[in-house]
C-alpha cells in the first residue's frame, strides 16, 4: 500500500512522499525507479518520529491536512484549503490506527465521504479536486517514456534526447 500511496502523490503533482511504521528501502527504491523512467522530481523520505516532523512542518509555517472519514466534507473545505497553496501542504493519509496526535495536530482534517474507503481513493480524490483536474494531465519533460493516449490498446513513445 505504501508503493502505491506514494506513485499516487507522485502522479496527481506531490513533490515528495513521506512514510512512517517500518523503513522499507524496496519502497524507497521502486518510487526512485518510477521517477527516473517517468520524469519529474520525486522524493521519498521515512520519518521515524513522525509527530515531530508535523510540528516542524508547521513550525515553518506549513499546513497540515489529514484525509480521514471523521472529518469535514472536501466541498465545505476545498477552497480554504486552495487559498493556502502559497505555504507548503502535508497531506497526511493513515490507516484504521491513527494517533490522536495527527488529528490534534492537522489544520484540516478533511473527510473524502464518511464511509470506509481506500487511503489511496481518498488522496486522489484530494489532490485530483485541489488541482481542478488539471494534476491528472501532468506531464515531464524529463520522462524517458511517455503514454500515447489511446482509444484501445497501449501506445508508448520513447522521449528522445536529442
Amino acid at each position: 500500500m505504501t508503493t502505491h500511496l506514494a506513485l499516487t502523490a507522485r502522479a496527481f503533482g506531490a513533490s515528495s512522499f513521506f512514510y512512517s511504521g517500518d523503513h522499507d528501502s524496496g519502497v524507497e527504491e521502486s518510487i526512485n525507479d518510477v521517477a527516473l523512467e517517468w520524469g519529474g522530481e520525486f522524493n521519498v523520505r521515512y520519518l521515524e518520529k513522525p509527530s515531530n516532523f508535523m510540528k516542524e512542518w508547521k513550525g515553518e509555517d506549513g499546513i497540515v491536512i489529514h484525509l480521514t472519514m471523521y472529518g469535514i466534507e472536501l466541498s465545505d473545505l476545498i477552497e480554504n484549503i486552495r487559498n493556502t497553496l502559497d505555504k507548503n501542504l502535508l497531506v497526511v493519509v493513515g490507516g484504521a490506527k491513527v494517533p490522536g496526535f495527527v488529528y490534534q495536530l492537522a489544520d484540516y482534517n478533511v473527510a473524502i465521504g464518511h464511509q470506509p474507503h481506500s487511503e489511496i481513493a481518498a488522496l486522489s480524490v484530494f489532490l485530483d479536486n485541489m488541482s481542478k483536474g488539471e494534476a491528472r494531465k501532468l506531464k515531464h519533460s524529463d520522462a524517458k517514456i511517455n503514454i500515447i493516449p489511446s482509444e484501445r490498446g497501449k501506445q508508448t513513445e520513447e522521449n528522445r534526447k536529442e
